[in-house]
């Protein structure tokens, strides 16, 4: 293929395999514990970690992921807090990140707006070296993690309180999900945009749910579904001359149509049947 003769384009592809093994897994355990808007929190919370990078003519990673870091245990604390009306939570860090985010940009100078722009919306170009070796190292402590703490995990998602009578420690094991999550998202939004980031972990989760029948089977599937988005959406962006992100995320919702209608005719074929 002739993209691949470009090595920002071979960068870019090694992001995405990383990132389909990443963001999918931590999409599932999202979207069944009900906290699919999380992703979304985080990726404003990232973009004031951007800003403060370009503010204080730091990394904008390293300052993304300080500041995801601290937005993940706040967002634990808060949903404790407002355990009634979790979604409070939501919507404080939500609207804080983002004034925070428009206030850093407006106060550095513009020649930062270009930059911001391709953490908006993604861009394969600026992959780095550095960015690829930490998607990798977050691919490899996401499978160690998974294979270790699956099952309490599993506890913990499905049911906080049966977690807790088993000894399991909850807010420490919330908190830590939250961070990985949150570093996960900080990582990933050079390539994937931090407004469509959200899309990215969920999608292939909600695909794979409609799927599979057990939690190991969903799992997988996510995966398999997150590595096919990822890799189509970044071999049409490429050829079409479109954002990166916003190419994946239509393909992911094209999947989870397809997906549908392919559920929805194997009910009906068996209903037939009978």
């Amino acid at each position: 293929m002739a993209l691949l003769s470009y090595e920002f384009m071979r960068k870019a592809f090694i992001a995405a395999i990383f990132i389909a093994g990443i963001a999918p897994t931590l999409g599932v355990f999202l979207v069944i514990r009900r906290q699919s808007l999380m992703a979304d929190t985080l990726s404003h919370v990232s973009l004031a970690g951007v800003a403060l990078g370009f503010f204080l003519q730091l990394n904008p990673t390293l300052t993304t992921i300080i500041t995801v870091v601290i937005a993940a245990v706040i967002l634990e604390y808060l949903r404790n807090v407002y355990k009634t009306y979790s979604e409070i939570s939501i919507a404080i860090l939500m609207s804080g990140g983002l004034a925070l985010a428009l206030v850093l940009m407006k106060l550095s100078e513009g020649s930062s707006m270009v930059s911001m722009q391709s953490y908006l919306f993604g861009s394969i170009i600026t992959i780095t070296d550095a960015q690829v070796m930490l998607l990798g190292f977050l691919f490899i402590l996401s499978l160690v993690a998974l294979l270790l703490f699956k099952k309490p995990m599993y506890v913990l998602t499905f049911d906080e309180d049966t977690a807790h009578v088993d000894g399991l420690p909850v807010r420490a094991m919330s908190i830590v999900f939250n961070i990985l999550t949150g570093v996960a998202i900080a990582v990933m939004i050079p390539i994937a945009g931090a407004l469509l980031i959200s899309a990215i972990m969920v999608l292939p989760a909600a695909i794979s749910m409609r799927l599979g029948k057990s939690f190991n089977l969903v799992i997988l599937i996510s995966i398999a579904i997150g590595l096919v988005g990822m890799l189509s959406g970044l071999t049409t962006s490429y050829y079409l001359d479109t954002p990166p992100g916003a190419t994946i995320t239509l393909i992911f919702i094209l999947l989870f149509l397809g997906a549908s209608l392919l559920r929805q005719s194997l009910i009906l074929y068996r209903r037939s049947k009978e």
